[in-house]
């Protein structure tokens, strides 16, 4: 199968500033390894990216990416919801060359450019699972009341977590009732074969990612259970000198690792040795370091916030509880059932078995409707 990927947003910027930092690859990003999962499993891919997310140094690429230039940035920030003439004489141009088009979420110009071009080619598969604050969410119940009903109506919709299934079934009908997850690439994610003193959190350093409640939880337990752990932050973020101070008040300074941001390969081995992961945000939707975590066989304790926690509870590869404390970080990293678990259901997450399950619905799709 020929499958065009429209994904202008590869990685999350500012949304105060409008600024996207500058990577030198893509190639640790989600929907890269999604790609992949295409690929892997027999198909030919390519992805489309906002010319604005190329990266700073050449690269080799597994499969074709074709960047786009953006137009109208004052009005449509780039970081938020990217606008492309471009794109839009792209897919049309090319549209009878595809069997299939993966189209990243309802609130997307690529995904609106799509269902106009070509509706019975074009899959949404979607993340979001509430309205987006901006400007008191008129714009976002602009769209999905009115843009999604009139112009996705005929397009098959695949969400990414059973919220986000609750949310965008409110507004279209076509909607898949199995939840498809991010992708992982396992080759990277692996379980490690020993567990140290040590726990990981990996975020920016931002506010909404409330690193100063797991800092000050971290004290707790240092002082009730093992003063010996650890806990390694993986992320940047203005938050950094902030939280360092946090990190002062608890006394802790020795035992937090502020690392940056880490490319996968030497993150992963980190995750895979930490007895779990920590969240504890105040906003998300689908986080991707819940499945790079359990593909590491490292467990997670997590409030409820996160749009594909739900899981985690279901096939106990960690603890979901609103306002956990230092007791259960105890509980998770003295219990080996929750990392065991982790182990066996890791293949649920790997980009191959994420990618087969959208074929599989959309192969079904086409049967059942003799498109």
């Amino acid at each position: 199968m020929n499958i065009l990927v429209l994904n202008p947003v590869m990685y999350t910027g500012s949304l105060t500033t409008y600024e996207i930092p500058k990577v030198e690859s893509l190639k640790d990003t989600m929907m890269y390894n999604m790609c992949l999962g295409f690929k892997h499993n027999g198909h030919k891919v390519t992805l489309a990216v906002a010319e604005e997310y190329r990266p700073v140094k050449e690269e080799q690429y597994d499969f074709e990416i074709v960047f786009f230039k953006s137009n109208f940035k004052r009005i449509f920030p780039p970081v938020i919801i990217p606008f492309s003439l471009e794109l839009f004489k792209y897919i049309k141009n090319n549209k009878n060359k595809f069997n299939l088009i993966v189209a990243s979420d309802a609130f997307s110009f690529a995904s609106i450019f799509a269902s106009i071009i070509a509706p019975t080619k074009t899959l949404i598969w979607h993340e979001i699972a509430k309205h987006q604050r901006k400007f008191h969410q008129i714009p976002s119940k602009f769209i999905y009341n009115v843009i999604c009903p009139l112009i996705m109506r005929n397009c098959l919709v695949v969400p990414r977590s059973h919220d986000a299934y609750n949310f965008i079934r409110k507004y279209l009908k076509k909607v898949s009732s199995t939840p498809v997850e991010h992708g992982i690439n396992g080759n990277v994610f692996r379980p490690g074969s020993i567990k140290e003193k040590q726990f990981v959190v990996i975020a920016q350093l931002i506010k909404r990612k409330n690193i100063s409640s797991i800092i000050d939880k971290f004290g707790q337990f240092l002082k009730k259970y093992d003063s010996e752990y650890k806990l390694y932050i993986l992320g940047r973020g203005p938050l950094k000198e902030q939280l360092e101070e946090e990190a002062k008040k608890v006394h802790a300074t020795k035992n937090i690792i502020f690392t940056g941001q880490l490319t996968h390969s030497k993150a992963a081995p980190i995750i895979s040795s930490s007895a779990a992961m920590l969240i504890d945000t105040l906003q998300d939707n689908n986080m991707v370091s819940i499945p790079e975590t359990i593909a590491c066989g490292t467990p997670i304790l997590t409030n409820s916030i996160p749009t594909n926690s739900s899981y985690i509870k279901d096939l106990n590869c960690g603890i979901v509880k609103d306002k956990w404390n230092e007791d259960d970080m105890f509980k998770i990293a003295n219990d080996n059932m929750y990392s065991e678990s982790c182990v066996k259901n890791r293949y649920k997450f790997l980009c191959e078995h994420q990618a087969e399950l959208i074929v599989k619905i959309w192969d079904n799709y086409i049967n059942k409707n003799n498109l």
